[in-house]
Protein backbone atom coordinates (compact mmCIF):
# COMPACT_ATOMS: atom_id res chain seq x y z
CA UNK A 1 0.00 0.00 0.00
CA UNK A 2 2.86 2.34 0.83
CA UNK A 3 4.66 1.42 -2.36
CA UNK A 4 3.32 3.48 -5.26
CA UNK A 5 5.59 1.53 -7.64
CA UNK A 6 3.99 -1.72 -6.55
CA UNK A 7 0.46 -0.35 -7.12
CA UNK A 8 1.50 1.11 -10.49
CA UNK A 9 2.87 -2.31 -11.50
CA UNK A 10 -0.43 -3.96 -10.52
CA UNK A 11 -2.38 -1.40 -12.60
CA UNK A 12 -0.09 -2.09 -15.60
CA UNK A 13 -0.42 -5.85 -15.19
CA UNK A 14 -4.19 -5.55 -14.97
CA UNK A 15 -4.37 -3.36 -18.10
CA UNK A 16 -1.88 -5.07 -20.37
CA UNK A 17 -2.24 -8.77 -19.63
CA UNK A 18 -4.07 -11.01 -22.10
CA UNK A 19 -4.28 -13.67 -19.41
CA UNK A 20 -7.69 -13.51 -17.70
CA UNK A 21 -6.35 -15.04 -14.49
CA UNK A 22 -3.63 -12.36 -14.18
CA UNK A 23 -6.22 -9.64 -14.77
CA UNK A 24 -8.54 -11.17 -12.19
CA UNK A 25 -5.81 -11.46 -9.52
CA UNK A 26 -4.53 -7.92 -10.12
CA UNK A 27 -8.11 -6.51 -9.99
CA UNK A 28 -8.75 -8.49 -6.78
CA UNK A 29 -5.63 -7.08 -5.16
CA UNK A 30 -6.57 -3.50 -6.11
CA UNK A 31 -10.05 -4.18 -4.71
CA UNK A 32 -8.51 -5.19 -1.36
CA UNK A 33 -6.26 -2.11 -1.37
CA UNK A 34 -9.27 0.13 -2.03
CA UNK A 35 -10.59 -0.56 1.48
CA UNK A 36 -7.78 1.64 2.89
CA UNK A 37 -7.26 5.38 2.44
CA UNK A 38 -3.58 5.02 1.47
CA UNK A 39 -4.50 2.31 -1.04
CA UNK A 40 -7.12 4.52 -2.68
CA UNK A 41 -4.63 7.36 -3.07
CA UNK A 42 -2.04 5.06 -4.63
CA UNK A 43 -4.58 3.58 -7.10
CA UNK A 44 -5.74 7.10 -8.04
CA UNK A 45 -2.19 8.43 -8.55
CA UNK A 46 -1.13 5.38 -10.55
CA UNK A 47 -3.78 5.96 -13.24
CA UNK A 48 -5.93 3.15 -11.88
CA UNK A 49 -9.27 4.74 -12.78
CA UNK A 50 -9.00 4.54 -16.62
CA UNK A 51 -7.76 0.94 -16.26
CA UNK A 52 -10.69 0.01 -13.98
CA UNK A 53 -13.22 1.69 -16.29
CA UNK A 54 -11.82 -0.35 -19.18
CA UNK A 55 -12.49 -3.51 -17.17
CA UNK A 56 -16.21 -2.66 -16.99
CA UNK A 57 -16.43 -4.29 -20.44
CA UNK A 58 -14.94 -7.56 -19.17
CA UNK A 59 -16.93 -10.75 -19.85
CA UNK A 60 -15.68 -12.23 -16.52
CA UNK A 61 -18.16 -11.79 -13.66
CA UNK A 62 -15.53 -11.61 -10.88
CA UNK A 63 -13.43 -9.03 -12.77
CA UNK A 64 -16.52 -6.88 -13.29
CA UNK A 65 -17.34 -7.11 -9.59
CA UNK A 66 -13.80 -6.13 -8.52
CA UNK A 67 -13.74 -3.22 -10.99
CA UNK A 68 -17.11 -1.73 -10.00
CA UNK A 69 -16.59 -2.09 -6.23
CA UNK A 70 -13.10 -0.54 -6.44
CA UNK A 71 -14.47 2.36 -8.50
CA UNK A 72 -17.32 2.70 -5.98
CA UNK A 73 -14.83 2.98 -3.10
CA UNK A 74 -12.82 5.56 -5.05
CA UNK A 75 -15.93 7.62 -5.82
CA UNK A 76 -16.97 7.55 -2.16
CA UNK A 77 -13.63 8.34 -0.55
CA UNK A 78 -11.00 9.63 -3.01
CA UNK A 79 -11.03 13.27 -4.06
CA UNK A 80 -10.76 13.79 -7.83
CA UNK A 81 -12.21 10.38 -8.67
CA UNK A 82 -15.52 11.64 -10.06
CA UNK A 83 -13.86 13.77 -12.71
CA UNK A 84 -11.43 10.95 -13.59
CA UNK A 85 -14.29 8.42 -14.01
CA UNK A 86 -16.22 10.87 -16.22
CA UNK A 87 -13.16 11.56 -18.39
CA UNK A 88 -12.48 7.84 -18.80
CA UNK A 89 -16.01 7.26 -20.19
CA UNK A 90 -17.19 5.51 -17.03
CA UNK A 91 -20.76 6.78 -17.18
CA UNK A 92 -21.52 5.19 -20.56
CA UNK A 93 -20.04 1.87 -19.38
CA UNK A 94 -22.02 1.93 -16.14
CA UNK A 95 -25.34 2.62 -17.89
CA UNK A 96 -24.62 -0.34 -20.20
CA UNK A 97 -24.15 -2.53 -17.09
CA UNK A 98 -27.73 -1.79 -15.94
CA UNK A 99 -28.91 -4.56 -18.25
CA UNK A 100 -27.30 -7.23 -16.05
CA UNK A 101 -29.44 -9.04 -13.50
CA UNK A 102 -27.39 -9.48 -10.31
CA UNK A 103 -29.26 -7.26 -7.82
CA UNK A 104 -26.28 -6.61 -5.50
CA UNK A 105 -24.07 -5.73 -8.46
CA UNK A 106 -26.79 -3.41 -9.84
CA UNK A 107 -27.12 -1.67 -6.44
CA UNK A 108 -23.41 -0.73 -6.60
CA UNK A 109 -23.66 0.44 -10.25
CA UNK A 110 -26.69 2.64 -9.50
CA UNK A 111 -24.98 4.10 -6.42
CA UNK A 112 -21.99 5.02 -8.61
CA UNK A 113 -24.33 6.71 -11.11
CA UNK A 114 -25.99 8.69 -8.31
CA UNK A 115 -22.62 9.93 -6.99
CA UNK A 116 -21.52 10.94 -10.52
CA UNK A 117 -24.80 12.63 -11.51
CA UNK A 118 -25.44 14.56 -8.29
CA UNK A 119 -24.83 18.25 -8.96
CA UNK A 120 -23.29 17.61 -12.39
CA UNK A 121 -25.42 18.52 -15.39
CA UNK A 122 -23.03 17.05 -17.95
CA UNK A 123 -23.22 13.63 -16.26
CA UNK A 124 -27.02 13.76 -16.29
CA UNK A 125 -27.00 14.41 -20.04
CA UNK A 126 -24.54 11.57 -20.69
CA UNK A 127 -26.81 9.19 -18.72
CA UNK A 128 -29.75 10.39 -20.83
CA UNK A 129 -27.86 9.94 -24.12
CA UNK A 130 -26.93 6.39 -23.03
CA UNK A 131 -30.64 5.49 -22.51
CA UNK A 132 -30.21 5.56 -18.73
CA UNK A 133 -33.79 6.64 -17.84
CA UNK A 134 -35.31 3.66 -19.71
CA UNK A 135 -33.03 1.17 -17.88
CA UNK A 136 -33.55 2.76 -14.47
CA UNK A 137 -37.34 2.72 -14.86
CA UNK A 138 -37.17 -0.93 -15.96
CA UNK A 139 -35.24 -1.77 -12.76
CA UNK A 140 -37.91 -0.04 -10.63
CA UNK A 141 -40.55 -2.18 -12.35
CA UNK A 142 -38.68 -5.50 -12.33
CA UNK A 143 -37.00 -6.05 -8.96
CA UNK A 144 -37.95 -6.33 -5.28
CA UNK A 145 -34.50 -6.06 -3.58
CA UNK A 146 -34.95 -2.99 -1.34
CA UNK A 147 -31.39 -1.71 -1.53
CA UNK A 148 -31.45 -1.77 -5.35
CA UNK A 149 -34.86 -0.05 -5.49
CA UNK A 150 -33.57 2.60 -3.07
CA UNK A 151 -30.29 3.29 -4.94
CA UNK A 152 -32.17 3.39 -8.28
CA UNK A 153 -34.79 5.79 -6.90
CA UNK A 154 -31.93 8.04 -5.75
CA UNK A 155 -30.52 8.21 -9.30
CA UNK A 156 -34.00 8.97 -10.67
CA UNK A 157 -34.44 11.67 -8.02
CA UNK A 158 -31.21 13.38 -9.14
CA UNK A 159 -32.18 13.06 -12.84
CA UNK A 160 -35.75 14.28 -12.20
CA UNK A 161 -34.58 17.86 -11.59
CA UNK A 162 -32.97 17.95 -15.06
CA UNK A 163 -35.31 19.45 -17.68
CA UNK A 164 -33.96 17.09 -20.37
CA UNK A 165 -34.20 13.88 -18.32
CA UNK A 166 -37.61 14.68 -16.81
CA UNK A 167 -39.72 14.05 -19.96
CA UNK A 168 -37.62 10.96 -20.81
CA UNK A 169 -38.34 9.42 -17.38
CA UNK A 170 -42.07 10.20 -17.72
CA UNK A 171 -42.15 8.76 -21.23
CA UNK A 172 -40.44 5.58 -20.04
CA UNK A 173 -43.31 5.04 -17.56
CA UNK A 174 -41.42 6.44 -14.57
CA UNK A 175 -44.49 7.78 -12.76
CA UNK A 176 -46.19 4.37 -12.80
CA UNK A 177 -42.97 2.51 -11.87
CA UNK A 178 -42.31 4.80 -8.87
CA UNK A 179 -45.92 4.67 -7.68
CA UNK A 180 -45.66 0.86 -7.43
CA UNK A 181 -43.51 1.32 -4.29
CA UNK A 182 -45.54 3.91 -2.34
CA UNK A 183 -46.92 1.19 -0.07
CA UNK A 184 -43.46 -0.31 0.69
CA UNK A 185 -42.45 -0.72 4.33
CA UNK A 186 -39.09 0.96 3.65
CA UNK A 187 -39.54 4.65 4.54
CA UNK A 188 -36.36 5.71 2.75
CA UNK A 189 -37.61 4.12 -0.50
CA UNK A 190 -41.11 5.65 -0.20
CA UNK A 191 -39.58 9.07 0.54
CA UNK A 192 -37.29 8.98 -2.51
CA UNK A 193 -40.12 7.80 -4.77
CA UNK A 194 -42.31 10.66 -3.53
CA UNK A 195 -39.67 13.37 -4.03
CA UNK A 196 -38.99 12.03 -7.52
CA UNK A 197 -42.71 11.88 -8.35
CA UNK A 198 -43.06 15.46 -7.14
CA UNK A 199 -40.21 16.61 -9.39
CA UNK A 200 -41.68 14.76 -12.37
CA UNK A 201 -45.35 15.57 -11.78
CA UNK A 202 -45.40 18.92 -13.59
CA UNK A 203 -44.25 17.13 -16.76
CA UNK A 204 -46.78 14.31 -16.45
CA UNK A 205 -50.07 16.20 -16.57
CA UNK A 206 -51.18 14.59 -19.85
CA UNK A 207 -51.12 11.06 -18.43
CA UNK A 208 -53.90 9.16 -16.71
CA UNK A 209 -52.88 8.82 -13.08
CA UNK A 210 -56.03 7.53 -11.39
CA UNK A 211 -54.31 4.85 -9.28
CA UNK A 212 -51.49 7.16 -8.21
CA UNK A 213 -53.90 9.97 -7.26
CA UNK A 214 -55.91 7.60 -5.08
CA UNK A 215 -52.71 6.50 -3.27
CA UNK A 216 -51.62 10.11 -2.79
CA UNK A 217 -54.94 11.09 -1.20
CA UNK A 218 -54.43 8.26 1.32
CA UNK A 219 -50.85 9.42 2.01
CA UNK A 220 -52.15 12.86 3.06
CA UNK A 221 -53.12 11.24 6.39
CA UNK A 222 -49.51 10.12 7.06
CA UNK A 223 -47.79 11.22 10.29
CA UNK A 224 -44.61 12.00 8.34
CA UNK A 225 -44.48 15.71 7.36
CA UNK A 226 -42.24 14.98 4.35
CA UNK A 227 -44.71 12.43 2.99
CA UNK A 228 -47.65 14.85 3.36
CA UNK A 229 -45.65 17.70 1.76
CA UNK A 230 -44.80 15.59 -1.28
CA UNK A 231 -48.28 14.09 -1.64
CA UNK A 232 -49.90 17.55 -1.59
CA UNK A 233 -47.36 18.88 -4.12
CA UNK A 234 -47.89 15.99 -6.53
CA UNK A 235 -51.71 16.28 -6.31
CA UNK A 236 -51.40 20.01 -6.98
CA UNK A 237 -49.23 19.47 -10.08
CA UNK A 238 -51.31 16.61 -11.48
CA UNK A 239 -54.62 18.47 -11.10
CA UNK A 240 -53.36 21.63 -12.83
CA UNK A 241 -55.44 22.08 -16.02
CA UNK A 242 -56.31 18.36 -16.04
CA UNK A 243 -60.06 17.72 -15.84
CA UNK A 244 -59.80 13.96 -15.52
CA UNK A 245 -57.35 14.19 -12.59
CA UNK A 246 -59.56 16.78 -10.87
CA UNK A 247 -62.62 14.51 -11.11
CA UNK A 248 -60.62 11.49 -9.87
CA UNK A 249 -59.32 13.33 -6.79
CA UNK A 250 -62.83 14.56 -5.95
CA UNK A 251 -64.27 11.06 -6.30
CA UNK A 252 -61.74 9.48 -3.93
CA UNK A 253 -62.35 12.01 -1.12
CA UNK A 254 -59.48 14.31 -2.02
CA UNK A 255 -61.24 17.56 -1.09
CA UNK A 256 -61.98 16.36 2.45
CA UNK A 257 -58.43 15.02 2.84
CA UNK A 258 -56.85 18.29 1.60
CA UNK A 259 -59.03 20.44 3.89
CA UNK A 260 -58.05 18.21 6.84
CA UNK A 261 -54.38 18.53 5.76
CA UNK A 262 -54.60 22.35 5.74
CA UNK A 263 -56.26 22.37 9.19
CA UNK A 264 -53.56 20.05 10.61
CA UNK A 265 -50.64 21.89 8.98
CA UNK A 266 -51.09 25.18 10.86
CA UNK A 267 -48.34 27.60 9.77
CA UNK A 268 -46.26 25.02 7.83
CA UNK A 269 -46.38 26.64 4.40
CA UNK A 270 -44.48 23.83 2.73
CA UNK A 271 -47.74 21.87 3.25
CA UNK A 272 -50.43 24.57 3.15
CA UNK A 273 -49.30 26.16 -0.12
CA UNK A 274 -49.46 23.01 -2.32
CA UNK A 275 -52.65 21.86 -0.53
CA UNK A 276 -54.36 25.23 -1.14
CA UNK A 277 -53.19 25.20 -4.78
CA UNK A 278 -54.67 21.71 -5.20
CA UNK A 279 -57.99 22.89 -3.70
CA UNK A 280 -57.93 25.89 -6.04
CA UNK A 281 -57.61 23.50 -9.01
CA UNK A 282 -60.35 21.20 -7.69
CA UNK A 283 -62.89 24.01 -7.18
CA UNK A 284 -62.87 25.21 -10.77
CA UNK A 285 -63.56 24.17 -14.37
CA UNK A 286 -64.59 20.50 -14.21
CA UNK A 287 -67.73 18.41 -13.72
CA UNK A 288 -67.35 17.99 -9.94
CA UNK A 289 -66.20 21.55 -9.14
CA UNK A 290 -69.52 22.58 -7.55
CA UNK A 291 -69.40 19.53 -5.30
CA UNK A 292 -65.84 20.49 -4.34
CA UNK A 293 -66.87 24.09 -3.53
CA UNK A 294 -69.54 22.75 -1.17
CA UNK A 295 -67.25 20.08 0.30
CA UNK A 296 -64.71 22.68 1.46
CA UNK A 297 -67.44 24.37 3.54
CA UNK A 298 -68.99 21.11 4.79
CA UNK A 299 -65.58 19.94 6.05
CA UNK A 300 -64.98 23.11 8.06
CA UNK A 301 -62.44 24.60 5.68
CA UNK A 302 -63.68 28.18 5.18
CA UNK A 303 -62.51 29.64 8.50
CA UNK A 304 -58.95 28.30 8.23
CA UNK A 305 -58.74 29.36 4.56
CA UNK A 306 -59.67 32.98 5.41
CA UNK A 307 -57.19 32.86 8.33
CA UNK A 308 -54.41 32.07 5.84
CA UNK A 309 -54.95 35.49 4.22
CA UNK A 310 -53.35 36.95 7.38
CA UNK A 311 -49.73 36.95 8.62
CA UNK A 312 -47.51 34.98 8.89
CA UNK A 313 -48.58 33.74 5.41
CA UNK A 314 -46.18 34.78 2.64
CA UNK A 315 -47.22 36.11 -0.77
CA UNK A 316 -47.21 32.81 -2.78
CA UNK A 317 -49.61 31.26 -0.22
CA UNK A 318 -51.76 34.41 -0.04
CA UNK A 319 -52.02 34.47 -3.84
CA UNK A 320 -53.19 30.82 -3.88
CA UNK A 321 -55.72 31.48 -1.07
CA UNK A 322 -57.17 34.48 -2.95
CA UNK A 323 -57.69 32.29 -6.05
CA UNK A 324 -59.33 29.58 -3.93
CA UNK A 325 -61.72 32.09 -2.27
CA UNK A 326 -62.72 33.37 -5.72
CA UNK A 327 -63.64 29.80 -6.74
CA UNK A 328 -65.45 29.12 -3.46
CA UNK A 329 -67.52 32.28 -3.97
CA UNK A 330 -68.95 30.76 -7.18
CA UNK A 331 -71.10 28.65 -4.80
CA UNK A 332 -73.88 30.84 -3.30
CA UNK A 333 -73.95 28.77 -0.09
CA UNK A 334 -70.38 29.91 0.68
CA UNK A 335 -71.16 33.65 0.61
CA UNK A 336 -72.53 34.03 4.15
CA UNK A 337 -69.80 31.97 5.91
CA UNK A 338 -67.01 33.71 3.94
CA UNK A 339 -68.55 37.04 4.98
CA UNK A 340 -68.88 35.96 8.64
CA UNK A 341 -65.22 34.87 8.76
CA UNK A 342 -64.12 38.34 7.60
CA UNK A 343 -62.98 37.49 4.07
CA UNK A 344 -64.20 40.76 2.48
CA UNK A 345 -62.36 43.34 4.68
CA UNK A 346 -59.15 41.30 4.45
CA UNK A 347 -59.37 41.05 0.64
CA UNK A 348 -59.92 44.83 0.51
CA UNK A 349 -56.92 45.38 2.82
CA UNK A 350 -54.73 43.23 0.56
CA UNK A 351 -56.03 45.05 -2.51
CA UNK A 352 -55.19 48.49 -1.05
CA UNK A 353 -51.73 47.34 -0.02
CA UNK A 354 -50.88 45.69 -3.36
CA UNK A 355 -52.36 48.61 -5.34
CA UNK A 356 -50.24 51.10 -3.38
CA UNK A 357 -47.16 48.93 -3.96
CA UNK A 358 -47.76 48.91 -7.74
CA UNK A 359 -48.13 52.72 -7.68
CA UNK A 360 -44.87 53.07 -5.72
CA UNK A 361 -43.05 50.71 -8.06
CA UNK A 362 -44.31 52.58 -11.10
CA UNK A 363 -43.08 55.95 -9.78
CA UNK A 364 -39.66 54.51 -8.79
CA UNK A 365 -39.24 52.94 -12.25
CA UNK A 366 -40.22 56.27 -13.83
CA UNK A 367 -37.86 58.33 -11.65
CA UNK A 368 -34.72 56.19 -11.53
CA UNK A 369 -35.32 53.29 -13.90
CA UNK A 370 -34.93 50.68 -11.13
CA UNK A 371 -36.44 47.26 -11.71
CA UNK A 372 -39.27 46.36 -9.30
CA UNK A 373 -38.51 43.73 -6.65
CA UNK A 374 -41.06 40.91 -6.43
CA UNK A 375 -41.57 39.70 -2.85
CA UNK A 376 -41.15 35.89 -2.87
CA UNK A 377 -41.48 35.98 -6.67
CA UNK A 378 -45.07 37.32 -6.67
CA UNK A 379 -45.90 40.44 -8.71
CA UNK A 380 -48.22 42.82 -6.85
CA UNK A 381 -50.29 43.16 -10.05
CA UNK A 382 -51.22 39.48 -9.58
CA UNK A 383 -52.53 40.25 -6.07
CA UNK A 384 -54.49 43.25 -7.40
CA UNK A 385 -56.08 41.10 -10.12
CA UNK A 386 -56.77 38.22 -7.72
CA UNK A 387 -58.38 40.30 -4.96
CA UNK A 388 -60.57 42.29 -7.38
CA UNK A 389 -61.55 39.02 -9.11
CA UNK A 390 -62.61 37.48 -5.78
CA UNK A 391 -64.52 40.63 -4.76
CA UNK A 392 -66.23 40.61 -8.19
CA UNK A 393 -67.71 37.15 -7.50
CA UNK A 394 -68.52 37.96 -3.85
CA UNK A 395 -70.35 41.12 -5.01
CA UNK A 396 -73.04 38.96 -6.60
CA UNK A 397 -74.67 38.81 -3.14
CA UNK A 398 -76.58 41.79 -1.71
CA UNK A 399 -75.10 41.75 1.85
CA UNK A 400 -71.58 41.44 0.47
CA UNK A 401 -72.17 44.46 -1.76
CA UNK A 402 -73.17 46.53 1.29
CA UNK A 403 -69.89 45.61 3.05
CA UNK A 404 -67.81 46.39 -0.04
CA UNK A 405 -69.54 49.79 -0.39
CA UNK A 406 -68.78 50.57 3.26
CA UNK A 407 -65.03 49.94 2.85
CA UNK A 408 -64.37 53.00 0.63
CA UNK A 409 -62.75 50.90 -2.08
CA UNK A 410 -64.82 52.08 -5.07
CA UNK A 411 -62.27 54.84 -6.01
CA UNK A 412 -59.57 52.17 -6.44
CA UNK A 413 -61.87 50.02 -8.60
CA UNK A 414 -62.45 53.10 -10.77
CA UNK A 415 -58.70 53.80 -11.06
CA UNK A 416 -58.18 50.19 -12.16
CA UNK A 417 -60.43 50.75 -15.20
CA UNK A 418 -57.46 52.69 -16.61
CA UNK A 419 -54.89 49.96 -15.81
CA UNK A 420 -52.72 48.81 -18.72
CA UNK A 421 -53.31 45.14 -17.83
CA UNK A 422 -56.48 44.04 -19.62
CA UNK A 423 -57.40 41.37 -17.06
CA UNK A 424 -57.31 43.97 -14.28
CA UNK A 425 -59.60 46.28 -16.33
CA UNK A 426 -61.93 43.33 -16.83
CA UNK A 427 -62.32 42.38 -13.15
CA UNK A 428 -62.57 46.03 -12.08
CA UNK A 429 -65.38 46.59 -14.62
CA UNK A 430 -67.01 43.37 -13.39
CA UNK A 431 -67.07 44.35 -9.72
CA UNK A 432 -68.32 47.87 -10.51
CA UNK A 433 -71.17 46.47 -12.62
CA UNK A 434 -72.18 44.20 -9.71
CA UNK A 435 -72.04 47.11 -7.25
CA UNK A 436 -74.11 49.27 -9.61
CA UNK A 437 -77.06 46.87 -9.37
CA UNK A 438 -77.96 48.61 -6.05
CA UNK A 439 -79.07 52.24 -6.10
CA UNK A 440 -76.48 53.25 -3.46
CA UNK A 441 -73.68 51.59 -5.41
CA UNK A 442 -74.71 53.18 -8.70
CA UNK A 443 -74.72 56.64 -7.06
CA UNK A 444 -71.24 56.12 -5.54
CA UNK A 445 -69.88 55.02 -8.92
CA UNK A 446 -71.44 58.06 -10.56
CA UNK A 447 -69.88 60.36 -7.93
CA UNK A 448 -66.48 58.93 -8.82
CA UNK A 449 -67.09 59.89 -12.45
CA UNK A 450 -66.87 56.25 -13.52
CA UNK A 451 -70.05 55.99 -15.58
CA UNK A 452 -68.33 57.28 -18.74
CA UNK A 453 -65.20 55.04 -18.66
CA UNK A 454 -67.32 52.02 -17.69
CA UNK A 455 -69.75 52.65 -20.55
CA UNK A 456 -66.82 53.06 -22.92
CA UNK A 457 -65.28 49.75 -21.77
CA UNK A 458 -68.59 47.95 -22.22
CA UNK A 459 -68.87 49.24 -25.76
CA UNK A 460 -65.27 48.34 -26.59
CA UNK A 461 -64.79 45.14 -28.52
CA UNK A 462 -63.19 43.43 -25.55
CA UNK A 463 -65.17 40.22 -25.02
CA UNK A 464 -63.64 39.70 -21.57
CA UNK A 465 -64.94 43.01 -20.25
CA UNK A 466 -68.31 42.44 -21.89
CA UNK A 467 -68.62 39.00 -20.27
CA UNK A 468 -67.51 40.34 -16.87
CA UNK A 469 -70.30 42.89 -17.00
CA UNK A 470 -73.24 40.86 -18.19
CA UNK A 471 -75.09 42.08 -15.06
CA UNK A 472 -74.45 45.74 -15.97
CA UNK A 473 -77.42 47.99 -15.19
CA UNK A 474 -79.31 49.68 -17.99
CA UNK A 475 -77.74 53.11 -17.44
CA UNK A 476 -74.41 51.87 -18.86
CA UNK A 477 -75.92 51.05 -22.25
Amino acid sequence: MNSPQMVAALVRAMSNSNDLETTRCAAGTLHNLSHHRQGLLSIFKSGGIPALVKLLSSPVESVLFYAITTLHNLLLHQEGSKMAVRLAGGLQKMVALLQRNNVKFLAIVTDCLQILAYGNQESKLIILASQGPVELVRIMRSYTYEKLLWTTSRVLKVLSVCSSNKPAIVEAGGMQALSMHLGHQSQRLVQNCLWTLRNLSDAATKDQMDGLLSQLVQLLSSNDINVVTCAAGIISNLTCNNQRSKVTVCQVGGVEALVHTVIQAGDREEITEPAICALRHLTSRHLESEMAQNAVRLNGGLQIIVKLLHPPSRWPLIKAVIGLIRNLALCPANHAPLREHGAIPRLVQLLIRSYQDTQRQRSSVASNGSQPAYPDGVRMEEIVEGTVGALHILAREVHNRAIIRSLSIIPIFVQLLYNEIENIQRVAAGVLCELATDKEGAEMIEQEGATAPLTELLHSHNDGVGNACFNAPQQFY
